[in-house]
C-alpha cells in the first residue's frame, strides 16, 4: 500500500520484504519502516516516522487517527473497562469512555473479532481508533500498572484516612527497609508524576487539595493544565512522601513550609525540585518548582537577546563595579538571566557571591548563600557579611527595603559589581522606586550602570505555526505596540496552529523580550529627588532603549511569537 500510494520507493520495499523474512514477524511492520528513516516520495518528502507512518494506515483503513497523550487520559477510568490481560493479548488499549462509548485504540485494524465481544460485555458503543504501535506497547503497561497503585493506595486509605496517624505518614518515607505493597504504590504514583511532568516540559507541579478530589496541574510554557484527578486519600499520602524526601515536617501541617529534593530524570539528567506547601481550606497544597539543569548552560541568544540587547547588557555587567537592576514581575526569567550572567562573570580570577531567598539553583561556581528569618539573616545583614568575604561580583536576590538598598550601593562604591531584582513594569520605573525607598538621588546617579526589564512569552511551535497576510485589525494592533517608533510593519505575521508536538497549543516554550536603560550622563541629569519619569523614559528611548512592546513586536516580525501572546504577557509603558 505504501509502494502504491507513493510513499515508498518499490525496489526499497521488495529488499525490506526480503530482509522482513530472515528476521522474522514479530515487530510490527511501520515499525520497521519506520527504523529505515525513509523520506515519503511525495512532496514535501516528510521523514517517515512511527507517527506519519500511523497516520497514513488509519486513513488508508477508514479510522481516525489517535495521539495518545498520558496527560488527557483517565487511567484510571479507562483500566475498568477490561483486563491488562485481555488488552495485551489483542494489542489493545482503551483511552476514552463516556455514558454512550468506549474509544479503543489498536496498531492491527484488521483484527476484529475483539470487537463484538466488548460491545455486548460493556453495552456501549465500540469506536476504534488508530495509534502508534510504540505508544500501545507502552500505556498498555504503565496505564494499567497506574490504576492498580491507585486503586489499592485508595482502599489504603479509605480504611485509615480519618486516623492520618504519624506512623502511617513516615512510614511512606522511609527508605531503608523493604516497602509492602501500598508504600509501593505511593512510590510508583509519585515517580509516575514526576516522569511526565520532565516530559512534558513542565515548570511547576500543583497538587491541590478539593473536597472530595486532588488535582494535579502542570504549568507548561507559563500556562496552567489540569491533568489529573486523584483520590483525597492518594493525594495526601503522595504529599506524605514527597514532603520526606524534601526534609520537612510531615506532621505539621499548619504552616507553610518550604523543601528541596534533586532526583534525575529518566535520560540520567540532574533536576532540582523546590517545594512549597499551604494550608488550606480542605487539606495541604503542595507546589513543586521543577529547575532546568540547562539553564545555566544557555547562551544569551537562546534566552532571546538581539545583537544590540547583548551588546548593552554586556556593557553594564562587564563594568568592574556599580549596580546593574533586573526588573520583571515574579516568572517573568529575572533568576535565569542572572544566572546565566553570573556563569559568564564566574572565572577562576573572580570571587562571586550571592544571597538569595531561596537559592534558586545550587552551583559549584559561585559561593551561595540563603536568608534565613528565623536567626534574623535578611538580605541586608547577608551583604553585610559578604562584604567581608573578599567577593569581586555579588548577586542580591531582591531589593526590598531601604535597608538593603543601602548596602546594595556601599557594595557598589567601595568596588563592587551588584546585580538584584526589583518588581516594577519597567526599566525606568526602577528608578522611581528607589526614590520612592528612601535612596538619595545623587548615590543613585553615582553607582546605577543600567536596569534591564523583561517578560517570558510563549514562542511559536515551528512546526505548525503558519504566516498570513496581516489583517486590518492585526495592523492596528502592531501600531499600538510600536507607537511613538517607526518599527517596519511586516506585510505578513505568523499565528499559532497546534500540532501534536506542542500538545495543540500552537506554542512551544518561551523566549525574554527585554528593555534595556543604559544610566548615561544625560538619564542622569533627570534623576533627581523629584524626577519624573516621563522625562527619564523619553531620555531613555532617545539614546536607543527600546520599550518592552517594541522588543516584542520584532520578535513578532520575526516570527518567533504572536501579536495576541505580546499584548497578553507585555504591558504597555505606566505613562502611555
Amino acid at each position: 500500500m505504501a509502494v502504491g500510494d507513493g510513499l515508498v520507493d518499490a525496489a526499497d520495499a521488495t529488499a525490506l520484504k526480503a530482509e522482513r523474512r530472515l528476521h522474522g514477524d514479530k515487530v510490527h511492520p511501520l515499525i520497521v519502516i519506520a527504523d529505515q528513516k525513509w523520506r515519503s516520495r511525495q512532496p514535501p518528502q516528510k521523514l517517515l516516522g512511527l507517527d506519519l507512518l500511523t497516520e497514513w494506515l488509519a486513513a488508508r483503513c477508514g479510522l481516525d487517527y489517535f495521539h495518545i497523550d498520558p496527560l488527557k487520559i483517565d487511567f484510571t477510568g479507562v483500566a475498568e473497562v477490561m483486563s491488562s490481560a485481555y488488552a495485551a493479548r489483542f494489542g489493545i488499549l482503551p483511552v476514552q469512555v463516556t455514558t454512550r462509548e468506549v474509544v479503543i485504540a489498536t496498531a492491527e485494524p484488521h483484527v476484529r473479532e475483539w470487537e463484538g465481544e466488548l460491545r455486548q460485555i460493556l453495552r456501549k458503543d465500540i469506536r476504534r481508533v488508530m495509534a502508534n504501535p510504540e505508544d500501545i506497547a507502552r500505556y498498555l503497561v504503565e496505564f494499567f500498572n497506574l490504576a492498580k497503585s491507585v486503586k489499592k493506595a485508595a482502599a489504603k486509605g479509605e480504611i485509615t484516612s480519618g486516623l492520618s496517624s504519624f506512623e502511617q505518614l513516615v512510614e511512606l518515607g522511609k527508605t531503608n527497609r523493604q516497602y509492602d505493597a501500598n508504600d509501593q504504590h505511593i512510590v510508583h504514583i509519585v515517580d509516575w508524576l514526576w516522569q511526565y511532568a520532565f516530559d512534558q516540559r513542565a515548570s511547576d507541579i500543583h497538587i491541590e487539595p478539593r473536597r472530595d478530589i486532588g488535582i494535579v496541574r502542570f504549568r507548561i510554557d507559563g500556562v496552567l493544565h489540569q491533568v489529573y484527578q486523584i483520590p483525597m486519600a492518594v493525594m495526601n499520602a503522595m504529599t506524605s512522601r514527597i514532603k520526606l524526601l524534601g526534609r520537612m515536617d510531615v506532621i505539621e501541617k499548619r504552616r507553610p513550609q518550604d523543601g528541596r529534593i534533586k532526583t534525575r530524570t529518566p535520560g540520567g539528567q540532574e533536576v532540582e525540585l523546590r517545594l512549597s506547601t499551604l494550608p488550606t481550606a480542605f487539606g495541604e497544597k503542595l507546589v513543586m518548582r521543577i529547575f532546568d539543569p540547562e539553564v545555566l548552560v544557555r547562551d544569551f541568544r537562546s534566552l532571546g537577546f538581539s545583537q544590540e540587547d547583548q551588546a548593552r547588557w554586556q556593557q553594564m555587567t562587564t563594568t568592574p563595579n556599580g549596580i546593574v537592576l533586573v526588573t520583571g514581575p515574579t516568572g517573568s526569567g529575572k533568576t535565569t538571566t542572572l544566572y546565566t550572567t553570573l556563569k559568564q562573570l564566574a572565572t577562576p580570577e573572580v570571587n562571586v557571591c550571592t544571597i538569595e531567598d531561596p537559592i534558586e539553583m545550587v552551583e559549584s561556581a559561585f559561593n551561595q548563600m540563603q536568608v534565613n528569618n528565623a536567626i534574623e539573616l535578611g538580605f541586608a545583614d547577608g551583604v553585610r557579611a559578604l562584604m567581608r568575604q573578599d567577593p569581586d561580583i555579588i548577586m542580591i536576590g531582591e531589593i526590598r527595603d531601604l535597608e538593603t538598598a543601602e548596602m546594595a550601593i556601599q557594595a557598589a562604591l567601595t568596588g563592587h559589581l551588584v546585580l538584584s531584582t526589583l518588581h516594577t513594569n519597567d526599566a525606568p520605573s526602577a528608578i522611581t522606586r528607589l526614590l520612592d525607598l528612601g535612596v538619595p538621588a545623587y548615590l543613585i546617579n553615582s553607582t546605577l550602570l543600567g536596569i534591564m526589564a523583561q517578560r517570558l512569552v510563549r514562542t511559536l511551535c515551528p512546526h505548525c505555526k503558519k504566516s498570513a497576510p496581516i489583517t486590518e485589525e492585526e495592523r492596528a494592533a502592531w501600531r499600538m505596540l510600536v507607537h511613538p517608533w517607526k518599527a517596519a510593519e511586516p506585510a505578513s505575521v505568523y499565528h499559532a496552529v497546534g500540532c501534536l508536538e506542542c500538545r495543540m497549543t500552537g506554542y512551544s516554550g518561551r523566549i525574554g523580550v527585554y528593555e534595556i536603560l543604559l544610566n548615561s550622563p544625560e538619564v542622569r541629569r533627570q534623576i533627581r529627588p523629584d524626577a519624573e519619569i516621563a522625562r527619564v523614559r523619553d531620555q531613555a528611548f532617545r539614546e536607543g532603549t527600546r520599550p518592552l512592546r517594541v522588543s516584542g513586536a520584532l520578535k513578532v516580525a520575526q516570527g518567533l511569537t504572536t501579536i495576541e501572546e505580546l499584548i497578553k504577557q507585555v504591558p504597555p509603558a505606566e505613562d502611555s
